[in-house]
């Protein structure tokens, strides 16, 4: 019986088998792969940092320092107190020496209607100043916010006390401290002048830090408050008393307000222009002291602790403020009707106090 060949696959079961092979090709090489149990396995890979550019903040503004009295920028700051000197305004004794170099002058009126100033020095110190005269009730409150020195010739004893009370060191010429002279040519008392360099040269520990800021300024003069937003004005006349008539008139050409005395231009012992950037003035109550001179005179005191109106000149313009003081040792403060402080344009001021009804501010 002839035997049978064995059968031949269908296509199907050829391309079954093709499939499988195929199929576990591909698992062989995926084990191959992926390294199986024994296989080596590689180190993670590490991705570097992603650094993200730094945000650079915009350069802060140069800011030069500057005198705290005056606002004008320096780099030669000197680190030494205020002072402050009583110097005298009689027509007699004009003109006086040093003036036209305080940083600040402040006038007030005292017996008979003279006036008297106070002028401080600290940015610039003069070889000499004078005439130097007694000190008065008002006094305190103009120069204890300072926390320096004051200089003086003269002075009841309840004057000279309180300054001291307020905070201040006095220098006194009746006391014998140092700096003090008499000059030839000149009557007594009109005589006593002093040396700047030698009053500060006396400063204790206390007393020989600079001043803090007693005015607040403007970066630059055409951003003063008055120069913005105050009305042209060509001159600011004062009545300080029947006697004391000082007037301010605006001369672009010097940039500042000069000082006349009863329509005579106002000079300093060196011939120099009595000056100033800004000129303030503070309507002030003046009463009785309850004291008297030695000629018997009734002694006023202008009372500076409180508020009022007040006159800012500064560009060529005015602008109504009011002036706060909070206590004798606290800074005079000068604020708009809105309430925003008034900033001075930077360099001298002279301020004027003015008496309620008896004295008057007219703007020209």
């Amino acid at each position: 019986m002839p035997t049978s060949a064995p059968p031949v696959p269908t296509r199907p079961a050829r391309h079954a088998r093709t499939h499988a092979a195929v199929v576990l090709g591909l698992v062989a090489l995926l084990g191959a792969c992926s390294g199986g149990a024994d296989a080596p396995t590689d180190p993670p890979v590490t991705l570097p940092p992603v650094i993200t550019p730094a945000k650079h903040a915009a350069p802060a503004p140069v800011v030069p320092p500057r005198w705290v009295l005056t606002g004008v920028p320096s780099t030669e700051l000197v680190e030494r107190p205020a002072l402050a000197v009583k110097i005298e305004n009689p027509k007699e004794v004009r003109p006086q020496t040093g003036l036209d170099q305080a940083d600040v002058v402040w006038e007030q009126v005292v017996e008979g209607g003279v006036t008297r100033f106070v002028a401080v020095f600290h940015s610039t110190v003069p070889a000499e100043v004078g005439p130097i005269r007694s000190v008065r009730p008002m006094d305190p409150a103009i120069a204890a916010p300072l926390h320096g020195v004051i200089a003086f010739s003269g002075g009841q004893p309840g004057f000279v006390q309180a300054l001291s009370a307020a905070g201040l060191q006095t220098v006194s010429h009746d006391a014998g401290d140092d700096g003090f002279y008499r000059t030839k040519g000149r009557t007594a008392p009109h005589n006593v002048f002093g040396d700047p360099a030698a009053f500060l040269g006396q400063a204790d520990a206390g007393h020989a830090a600079s001043p803090p800021e007693q005015f607040h300024f403007a970066r630059r003069p055409e951003l003063a408050t008055a120069a913005v937003a105050g009305t042209p004005a060509a001159q600011v006349a004062v009545t300080m008393s029947s006697y004391s008539r000082p007037s301010w008139d605006w001369s672009a050409a010097d940039g500042a307000w000069l000082r006349s005395e009863s329509g005579t231009p106002a000079t300093s012992a060196s011939g120099a222009r009595l000056a100033a950037t800004n000129v303030v003035t503070l309507r002030v109550d003046l009463v009785a002291s309850g004291t008297v001179d030695p000629a018997g005179s009734p002694v006023p005191e202008t009372r500076l602790v409180g508020s009022g109106e007040a006159l800012v000149a500064t560009g060529g313009r005015t602008l109504a403020a009011t002036w706060t003081k909070a206590s004798t040792d606290a800074p005079l403060t000068l604020a708009t009707a809105d309430g925003t402080d008034v900033r001075l344009a930077p360099g001298a001021t002279w301020v004027e106090l003015v008496p309620n009804g008896s004295g008057a501010v007219t703007v020209g």
